[in-house]
């Protein structure tokens, strides 16, 4: 599925090909605290299935609880989180933030992972395949 989208302000935008069947939920304390809010939404894509196509945004990264690096791509103007990446060499999959994506209503999550720490009062995801770590 090709998607396009960008940031609120519209200083990036981007291009991917996408499998809408690999969309998912995290509920990790991280993208908890990095959203704002209770869960983020992301679908996976190849980097060369991945184009910025305009701008370029800053990068946090984000060192988890496993050592693990994560490369946090967001919008310098307005804040908007783009998508997140592995770092250092070797293939990248760009984990893009579903909200940023203009086709977000048909990018349906299938998978929720880091169940163990979803908030308890969230309503249940029906439909998805449930992993309580990653």
């Amino acid at each position: 599925m090709k998607i396009d989208g960008g940031c609120h302000c519209g200083a990036i935008t981007y291009e991917a090909e996408v499998d809408s069947e690999k969309t998912s939920i995290c509920h990790c304390t991280d993208c908890q605290q990095l959203t704002g809010t209770a869960f983020r939404v992301t679908v996976p894509a190849p980097e060369d299935h991945y184009r910025i196509t305009k701008g370029t945004p800053k990068i946090y990264i984000k060192i988890a609880s496993s050592g693990a690096r994560r490369a946090q791509a967001f919008c310098g103007e307005c804040g908007s989180h783009l998508y997140a990446t592995s770092v250092g060499d070797g293939p990248k999959v760009y984990g893009i933030r579903v909200g940023t994506a203009r086709q977000r209503e048909q990018l349906i999550p299938r998978k929720q992972i880091w169940h163990r720490s979803a908030l308890p009062w969230l309503p249940e995801f029906e439909g998805t395949m449930i992993v309580e770590e990653q």
